[in-house]
């Protein structure tokens, strides 16, 4: 569809170059398919797919103005409004967490996931897989479902001792409780240990415990440390420092975006704090409000991880500056490797830990990384024997990676979505009803054209997305929450498979929004459509959010793409300084309340605003 669409724009734009100055040169964007070019001249095939394009859009603008109906009509019955009434949603994910009952607290998720994709300020284009390059002499690197890469138990072919990596660029955070990225959960797994970790078959294991025991109710844990566990300094690491990083955690002067983690802990949000001790060094007991069953999963998520409570308060601004005291190399960890170098926004080194509590598995003595978001130069280091791990690949060199069967290319499955996300409190809303709003996301929605982003941007197998929570996700209760990609909130083959009745539709949508269009379907001068989509450097997501530009032109919205470095980009989604802007999730652990609860007001990953004013 997406190319028959740049063929018929290409038409009109030659139409109206012919008559303005007699140029023939599309725009650089068109690309006609060959074979269809060649079947007629192209003057007469121009005029044709003119008019075409004429009818489309005047077939729209009629059947939009024959069953014209309010923005309050067209939303779901699951609809509320995402800023002045979703406290009904934190209540509805405060009930899921203390619910006992399996089956109705799935019932219960499917309910939240209704009232979240009811407002479209989540759009979801497709369920992510991950590629990776590594050299054939890397042995031993694994991932984890939820994208956390593990390179202690690496092993080198080539009788080297250091392991060169690409993840991404300048981390945000090292700063295990602070962190929310995938990249820096993956430096936090190999530099911090936490009570459980995760095996190569992606399993929850015990790394800083022995094991735990479960009341009979399922609600207190009491866990049962290693003995002699070591900082890297060869300080004794104890169950009272897991105590003291776990409440710091959940101290909001810390400001962690994954506190909301420790909601199913007993005391979590009363000034005492969460219900966790240390009955002495190696016995750490914890109560919670309901059972939960991935509780291995959590402890082995880097918010649990453990921080030394000198080095964390060691740095002068520590109270103001949470993350402050582990920002440059040297600071304290406990997991295989410390980090020994920074050269800010070029590299890192980390080095074997020798006090690390499985240090005699670790045979790798450094890892070296390549701090860049450059796909082109990071594919030519690899290339160049520069790097022996890349995380990423540009997107143009995917096509021939594949067909050529090339072993160093890699292609995992995750459980997580790409998805798009609105700022709810965007310019762009100001003067619409909240149902006008969602009318709006929802045309934004359906004129994506997924089915083009997985085939000719991702091209790696992905997944076309009908709702946010990913496929194969448990729904904890015995069962899958989702396993047919068919069903979902809307049909997103749509637009493939009728273009003129999902334009059709769009149109409504925006009518009732209250835009008004030409006699040509496009939106009128008076009410036009201008949005900046925010993205970070990378080609796969600069091509989508291009991808997205012509989607939208197809009705006259205007979007515009802004590209900022990595750190500024998740700063400014955090804070609300976007109108539409690229995101991923992946999941922290295999239960949809992860994918849910990270939309709470209060929640530091609630990148769309939902609830804040």
């Amino acid at each position: 569809m997406k190319k028959k669409l740049a063929l018929l724009l290409a038409a009109m734009m030659i139409l109206s170059s012919l008559a303005a100055c007699g140029s023939t040169a599309p725009a650089p964007a068109a690309e006609p398919a060959a074979e269809e070019a060649a079947e007629e001249p192209a003057e007469e095939a121009a005029e044709e797919e003119a008019e075409a394009v004429e009818e489309t859009a005047e077939e729209a603008s009629e059947e939009a103005e024959e069953g014209d109906r309010s923005a309050e009509e067209l939303v779901s019955d699951a609809f509320i409004d995402p800023v002045n009434d979703w406290a009904q949603y934190d209540e509805l994910i405060a009930q899921i967490k203390a619910e006992t009952d399996t089956a109705k607290r799935t019932e219960m998720m499917h309910q939240a996931e209704d009232i979240l994709m009811s407002n479209y300020a989540v759009i979801p284009v497709y369920y992510y897989n991950d590629l990776y390059m590594e050299k054939d002499y890397v042995k031993g690197v694994y991932a984890n479902p939820f994208a956390t890469k593990f390179f202690m138990y690496a092993t080198m072919e080539n009788g080297a001792d250091t392991l060169r990596i690409n993840l991404a660029s300048e981390p945000d955070y090292l700063d295990p409780a602070l962190n929310s990225s995938v990249d820096g959960a993956c430096l936090a797994a190999n530099s911090f240990s936490g009570l459980y970790t995760y095996d190569s078959e992606g399993h929850p294991v015990p790394a800083c415990a022995e094991g735990y025991e479960v009341s009979e109710d399922g609600l207190t844990y009491t866990v049962t440390l290693k003995e002699g566990l070591k900082w890297s300094d060869g300080s004794d690491l104890t169950a009272e420092d897991f105590v003291y990083s776990w409440k710091r955690a959940t101290d909001p002067k810390t400001a962690a975006d994954y506190e909301y983690m420790f909601n199913g802990f007993e005391g979590y949000g009363t000034e005492e704090g969460i219900n966790v001790t240390a009955e002495d060094a190696t016995t750490l007991k914890f109560v919670l409000t309901a059972p939960c069953a991935y509780m291995e999963d959590l402890m082995a998520f880097p918010t649990f991880y453990p921080v030394k409570q000198e080095a964390v308060e060691s740095y002068a601004d520590w109270e103001t500056t949470p993350g402050g005291w582990c920002q440059e190399a040297g600071f304290v960890s406990n997991g295989a490797y410390v980090c020994t170098g920074w050269n800010h926004d070029t590299s890192m080194t980390y080095e074997k830990n020798p006090y690390f509590w499985d240090a005699d598995n670790v045979s790798i003595e450094k890892l070296e990384f390549m701090l860049s978001a450059d796909d082109t130069a990071i594919y030519a280091a690899y290339n160049s024997d520069s790097v022996d791990f890349i995380d990423t690949v540009p997107t143009d060199e995917v096509a021939s990676l594949i067909e050529s069967q090339n072993p160093e290319f890699k292609v995992v499955d995750e459980l997580g979505t790409y998805y798009i996300a609105f700022n709810v409190n965007s310019e762009l809303f100001a003067d619409k009803t909240p149902e006008q709003a969602a009318c709006m996301r929802e045309a934004f929605n359906i004129l994506i054209d997924r089915d083009y982003i997985v085939e000719n941007i991702g091209q790696t197998g992905q997944v076309i997305a009908t709702s946010y929570i990913p496929l194969g996700m448990m729904d904890g209760n015995g069962g899958v929450f989702k396993d047919d990609p068919t069903v979902g909130y809307y049909d997103a083959y749509a637009i493939n498979d009728d273009y003129e009745g999902t334009v059709a539709k769009a149109v409504e949508l925006l009518k009732a929004a209250g835009f008004k269009f030409d006699e040509d379907g496009m939106l009128s001068d008076e009410t036009p459509i201008s949005i900046e989509y925010l993205t970070n450097e990378s080609s796969g997501h600069i091509a989508i959010a291009e991808s997205l530009q012509q989607d939208y032109a197809a009705v006259g919205i205007d979007l515009s793409i802004a590209v900022q470095d990595w750190n500024v980009f998740l700063e400014e989604r955090k804070n609300g300084n976007f109108d539409m802007a690229r995101e991923g999730w992946i999941a922290d652990f295999n239960d949809p309340i992860n994918m849910l609860e990270m939309f709470t007001t209060t929640s530091g990953n609630n990148d769309p605003q939902f609830g804040r004013k």
